[in-house]
């Protein structure tokens, strides 16, 4: 004699012709779910003759209230660039509307991977923000690999169709910048990228040879004040005559001041220097910097609510948020 399968959450979610999430969601008390949606689950679930199972509902109830921020760098980044307390405190304010709580991970090191790849897999979490992630990251695959749902900030390389994405335009952000450098009458331009096994890194420096073109020196840079000071000096040694620099962050912005005024160089008269973020970087040099501007705000609010999708089941999606050029001092 076969043994009937039981009917499961799957099933209830095909009859009622609606998301695994949102019947979870009903199940669990009905949050965010609507009255037509919850009348259909309520026949599919007499139909199918499913019957919740209590270990698995608490486990989803446990999820559905909880996601986590992965931060894919050493730690120390979490508090040398401001950027990313924003989008902490960005996101944990969009989560609280919906009573979801922020959960806090580093992903520095490989064995911080696999702590955080072991906990956010096992349960734990309804989902997960990656932030600042790298090509090649095997994380994104861990987490693809046990379903749970993710989403990034910026575009995760290699995954543009397999994860729902929140980013700026980051190339036409460089772009924008870099053409005000020209028309501000510079000649000899050159850029300090971000990581290039990242999407800001790889699509700024895009943008900046969009107008400055491919002979431009270019010197690569780690998103680190230190980064930026050692990027510029590295810069002047290539080419002395640079009269102005794309720098892919405001915090490498910061340094490469440092370094043009450890050479003798004036920002911006003998060298103009713009930056990327308009954090509260920008605000803190001597001069102040002229950046391009990321909506953070929108940014948070976009991350979450693909997020949120994403837990319902919907197919992966893309954001792309315009920026904005700040002029200031710098050049």
């Amino acid at each position: 004699m076969t043994r009937r399968r039981r009917p499961t959450i799957h099933d209830v979610a095909a009859a009622a012709g609606v998301s695994r999430g949102t019947v979870s969601r009903y199940l669990n008390g009905g949050h965010h779910v609507s009255p037509g949606s919850a009348k259909a689950i309520q026949r599919a679930v007499l139909e199918t003759g499913y019957v919740v199972n209590q270990h698995a509902r608490s486990l989803v109830t446990s999820r559905s209230h909880s996601v986590a921020f992965i931060l894919a760098e050493p730690q120390e980044r979490l508090f040398e660039d401001p950027n990313f307390n924003v989008l902490l405190h960005g996101t944990t304010q969009a989560l609280a509307e919906h009573d979801i709580m922020l959960l806090l991970t580093i992903a520095g090191s490989v064995e911080d991977r696999r702590r955080v790849s072991r906990y956010v897999t096992s349960g734990h979490v309804g989902g997960a923000m990656l932030v600042s992630s790298h090509s090649g990251d095997p994380l994104i695959g861990e987490l693809l690999a046990r379903d749970v749902p993710v989403v990034t900030i910026g575009r995760p390389l290699g995954h543009e169709h397999s994860i729902p994405y929140v980013a700026v335009d980051d190339r036409e952000g460089a772009r924008q910048l870099t053409l005000h450098l020209k028309e501000r009458g510079r000649t000899r331009l050159a850029t300090i990228t971000g990581p290039l096994d990242t999407s800001g890194g790889v699509d700024r420096l895009a943008g900046f040879r969009d107008i400055a073109g491919p002979a431009a020196p270019v010197v690569e840079g780690d998103y680190t004040l230190a980064g930026g000071r050692n990027a510029m000096a590295r810069l002047l040694e290539l080419d002395p005559s640079i009269d102005a620099v794309f720098v892919g962050s405001d915090l490498m912005a910061s340094g490469a001041l440092i370094a043009l005024r450890e050479a003798g160089r004036r920002v911006p008269e003998d060298v103009a220097v713009g930056g990327f973020d308009d954090s509260l970087v920008a605000l803190s040099t001597e001069p102040e910097l002229t950046s391009i501007r990321q909506p953070w705000t929108q940014l948070s609010r976009e991350l979450v609510r693909l997020l949120l999708s994403a837990i319902d089941g919907a197919a992966p999606s893309a954001v792309t948020i315009p920026t904005e050029l700040i002029i200031r001092q710098s050049t």
